[in-house]
């Protein structure tokens, strides 16, 4: 989110500004990790390129995403954090191969996992649910589509439009990555979670932030 980008910035100390093919990164280091921060845009294309143009310019040890997300689950609420420990997508279909199941990109994993020795750092965070998050260029805002999605990954815990493609981009690349995704709703869940939190799109980013922030402090 563009609030979470405003409220990293101040963070940053020394921070310069680059711009490469378009995308304005912003430079800085935050205690002893030099921070290389941009805004993707919505999207797996978006995420994709900003992913790659990111790694090629910068060459980062480690990829941490954060934004949004709906729930999929009746175990999160709006408010909790989804870490992926694993993400894929819920979009895709190869066709029938006898092989390839839906939501595989032929030649690549089923299931990108995140890094496990980062993610242990906050795992045990209030609030925190560490699990699958599928991604797909759908925003999912009914019981219906959550049920659908349900059906192929009975496990997923959030659903969201990028963390796929973060991931697949930074699987080829070879780095390693964190989705981190704020639920702001659970379309169809058991409980009154569909009334969205009034105080989300304030609330929201400032928590993201000191997740972020305690994971660099652990890191």
């Amino acid at each position: 989110m563009g609030k979470e980008l405003e409220l990293l910035k101040p963070h940053l100390d020394n921070m310069s500004v680059a711009q490469s093919h378009g995308t304005t990164f912003y430079c800085g280091t935050m205690g002893k990790h030099e921070i290389v921060a941009m805004q993707c845009g919505i999207g797996k294309v978006n995420a994709a390129v900003g992913t790659v143009t990111m790694i090629d310019g910068f060459n980062p040890q480690l990829v941490i995403n954060t934004g949004v997300a709906g729930g999929a689950s009746r175990s999160v609420n709006v408010m909790d954090l989804v870490v992926g420990s694993q993400v894929s997508y819920h979009d895709v279909w190869c066709g029938f191969d006898g092989v390839t199941p839906r939501g595989q990109v032929q030649g690549l994993p089923l299931y990108f996992d995140g890094a496990a020795a980062v993610i242990e750092k906050i795992e045990e965070r209030p609030g925190l649910h560490c699990g699958l998050i599928v991604s797909g260029d759908q925003f999912i805002d009914t019981a219906e589509q959550v049920e659908s999605i349900k059906s192929l990954f009975p496990a997923a815990l959030a659903v969201d439009m990028e963390s796929g493609a973060i991931a697949q981009a930074c699987y080829l690349r070879g780095v390693p990555f964190v989705s981190m995704r704020i639920i702001s709703d659970s379309p169809g869940a058991g409980h009154d979670n569909t009334t969205q939190y009034n105080d989300f799109w304030t609330d929201a980013p400032q928590h993201t932030l000191a997740v972020v922030r305690e994971l660099l402090e652990k890191l």
